[in-house]
């Protein structure tokens, strides 16, 4: 395949993605999908580890996503696909480079279709004692699954209400907080700096295990982009989630961090336990605070479930349409590549399975498998926007609608970062067995792709 040669085939008249998602979902989809699960819950081990430096570690790493939206979104805007960063990296670097990236992240949302359905099933099973988890799990596919099945504007009107809850969860914990910083909330007094005296108590180690916790915590941001290729406008949608993501990871991630911190003392046991925004709401005390969480971690599990099966089934679908995957995935049907979503459930459903079966060997190598995976894709992205930037200025400079800030400076300290997160994770052993699984992955695919792409080629 020539790199002049289009990404994406042609489709056929009868055999085309929909335009379904409005510009109501788009934006609801860019702002609730920095809130995730592992905000409300992952966030209480980085900060027993980080204490009140938590807040840096999330600066820094929101810095590193914030720059990586930035070169994605300048990308997507000139070249919307559903396939994303897959795309573009297919288109910059070459077949083996998309083939490499794009089912890497396949595998990664399966997966976590899997994991944010047993976190699910786990929440209601407390709620409803003596109720099967397994029955929950098959639910919550059963019904995600048949919504991406019908129509892409089900996984959009669905992202709409779950973003729309989670929004508002969070900016009422904001605004609680910031009230009890200030010392006018009735019943509490202000703590003043008091929890903040013991800034970094587990000095240079505990700020890298902060920041390692932060930069995954972060997933999600990509599902904007892949929707995009199914909108009314591709080109407005995406340029606007990306322009308002500064304000949105501020506000929500080092917001929410520095008012936890900030009221409660960092080395409460109720942070990690029952993770910090429960234990700030307690704190505070908010009756129910402890099931008001639930219902909204709850919420954040089943949305990114359904985020998760969309994002895969288009990952796959635009992959098999590169020539790059089995052909039975790429049909589409009343707009909605019904294979392809099929297919991911059913991996996702395997994962579950795995959980029950295989919890002691084959189930973490899976986890350990993914676990550096969105750094791989973001290294990807800041290579691709590297080599794409200069071919669009040369040939189609109107399609830069996004621009990435300075470049190729920033890109270049993106990358500078990433290398370092890599550095990091090699010297923690809690991550390192991560970082050689994903990239053992990672080799595999690129010479299986390598290997696709000299076949082709060939043909």
């Amino acid at each position: 395949m020539s790199r002049t040669t289009p990404v994406e085939a042609p489709p056929e008249a009868d055999a085309s993605l929909s335009h379904g998602l409005k510009q109501r979902h788009l934006s609801m989809i860019a702002l609730g999908g920095v809130i995730g699960a592992g905000l409300f819950v992952g966030s209480g081990a980085g900060i027993a580890a980080a204490g009140p430096s938590i807040v840096v570690a999330y600066i820094l790493s929101g810095v590193l996503v914030m720059l990586v939206m930035r070169m994605l979104g300048e990308m997507s805007a000139a070249y919307p696909s559903s396939g994303s960063f897959s795309a573009h990296a297919e288109r910059a670097i070459g077949p083996w480079a998309g083939f490499t990236v794009g089912w890497a992240f396949w595998v990664l949302l399966c997966t976590a279709v899997g994991l944010e359905g047993i976190g699910a099933a786990k929440i209601v099973s407390g709620w409803l004692p003596g109720t099967p988890e397994w029955a929950w799990v098959a639910l919550f596919m059963l019904v995600f699954c048949g919504a991406n099945l019908a129509a892409v504007k089900n996984f959009g009107e669905f992202e709409f209400w779950f973003a729309a809850l989670k929004v508002g969860a969070i900016t009422l914990f904001l605004v609680l907080g910031v009230l009890a910083i200030a010392g006018v909330l009735p019943g509490t007094d202000s703590p003043g700096a008091s929890n903040l005296t013991d800034f970094m108590p587990g000095g240079g180690e505990g700020l890298v295990i902060g920041l390692l916790a932060s930069v995954f915590a972060y997933g999600g941001l990509e599902t904007v982009t892949i929707a995009a290729a199914e909108s009314e406008d591709p080109v407005r949608g995406v340029a606007s989630a990306v322009r308002t993501a500064m304000w949105r990871i501020a506000l929500f991630y080092i917001g929410s961090m520095a008012v936890v911190v900030t009221l409660v003392p960092w080395d409460s046991k109720a942070v990690v336990e029952d993770g910090p925004y429960v234990a700030t709401l307690d704190h505070l005390g908010i009756p129910g605070a402890g099931q008001l969480m639930n219902v909204v971690v709850l919420v954040a599990l089943l949305s990114a479930m359904n985020a998760n099966i969309y994002g895969a089934s288009r990952i796959a679908y635009s992959l098999v349409r590169r020539d790059q995957g089995p052909k039975a995935l790429g049909r589409v049907s009343g707009g909605v590549p019904r294979i392809a979503v099929l297919a991911s459930c059913f991996f996702g459903f395997v994962c579950v399975v795995l959980s029950y079966w295989r919890p002691d060997d084959v189930f973490p190598w899976l986890l350990n498998m993914i676990g550096a995976v969105i750094l791989v894709v973001w290294i990807f992205i800041a290579v691709s926007q590297l080599r794409l930037r200069r071919r669009l200025e040369r040939e189609a400079p109107g399609k830069l609608v996004v621009r990435m800030w300075a470049f190729p400076v920033l890109t270049w300290v993106a990358l500078a970062g990433m290398a370092a997160i890599f550095v990091l994770m090699a010297r923690e052993p809690g991550t390192r067995v991560q970082l050689y699984s994903t990239g053992g992955m990672t080799l595999f695919l690129a010479a299986v792709g390598y290997a696709w792409q000299r076949a082709r080629a060939r043909r």
